[in-house]
Formats: C-alpha cells, sequence, structure tokens
C-alpha cells in the first residue's frame, strides 16, 4: 500500500509540473485565457494530495511529507481562489506575485521530496521537470507581463 501512494504522489506531482509547464508555454503563445483553463488538471491534484495527508499517519511519514503536501495545497487553495473564485488581478501588484511566486515555488519544490519517495527515476523526472517549469515561469512572465 506504502509504495501505490508513493507512486500515487510522484504521479500527482509530475502532472503538476507538466500542466504547469504547458500552461507557461500557452500563456506566452496563446495569451492568458487559454493557459487560465490549461491549468486546470493542476487543481484538480488538490485531490490526491489530500487523500496522501489522510493516508500519512497510517505509514507515520516525517514531518516534511506534511510540510511538502501542505505548501503545495496552500498555492493551489490561493491559485483556485485568486485566479478561479475571485478572478482577482493581483498579478500587477509585486508583493503580492512575489508572495504567490514563493508559494508555488515552495509547492513544487516539495513534490520534488513527493517523488523521491517512489524512486530515484521519479526524483530525477521531476528535478527536470521542476527546473524546466521554473526556467518557464520566468520567461512567461518577461514575455507576458503576466
Amino acid at each position: 500500500m506504502k509504495s501505490q501512494l508513493d507512486l500515487l504522489g510522484a504521479i500527482a506531482a509530475h502532472i503538476i509540473f507538466i500542466s504547469s509547464i504547458v500552461t507557461f508555454l500557452s500563456r506566452m503563445f496563446l495569451g492568458v485565457k487559454p493557459g487560465h483553463w490549461i491549468g486546470i488538471p493542476i487543481l484538480l491534484m488538490a485531490f490526491p494530495l489530500i487523500y496522501l495527508l489522510i493516508k500519512a499517519p497510517v505509514f507515520k511519514r516525517p514531518g516534511l511529507y506534511y510540510v511538502q503536501i501542505g505548501a503545495m495545497l496552500a498555492w493551489l487553495v490561493a491559485l483556485l481562489l485568486l485566479d478561479y473564485v475571485l478572478a482577482y488581478d493581483f498579478r500587477h501588484t509585486q508583493w503580492m506575485v512575489i508572495a504567490y511566486v514563493m508559494l508555488y515555488f515552495a509547492g513544487i519544490g516539495g513534490m520534488i521530496g513527493i517523488s523521491a519517495a517512489a524512486g530515484r527515476g521519479w526524483a530525477i523526472s521531476a528535478t527536470v521537470l521542476f527546473v524546466i517549469a521554473g526556467i518557464l515561469a520566468f520567461v512567461q512572465r518577461a514575455v507576458t507581463g503576466f
């Protein structure tokens, strides 16, 4: 069961990375609106992450595991509220962008650790995807201003 949960975590993390990459690319080439809808799979990853948190005590996961998933869930909540529920245009307020980006990188950085629990291959691919997503996040911001 533990290995299945580790695999679930790695798959969820990879979906987050890949969806982030596709979202950034679509914003650069298609504009903000298509990127907005392409990002929905990221939001859906809240469900497996919540499940992993519920199961974590059974497998005596370390405190860092909770922090890693908690940071990602915190960013997902911010994403949901700011972009989808309130549709608040915060990307022109520097302090909000900085806080949002810090939370995003804390979340996806933690997903490397969640992936690593499933094995070395998952950790390596998560790290590569993290770097790609990180670069694209800043390139997309420079290109679009959002």
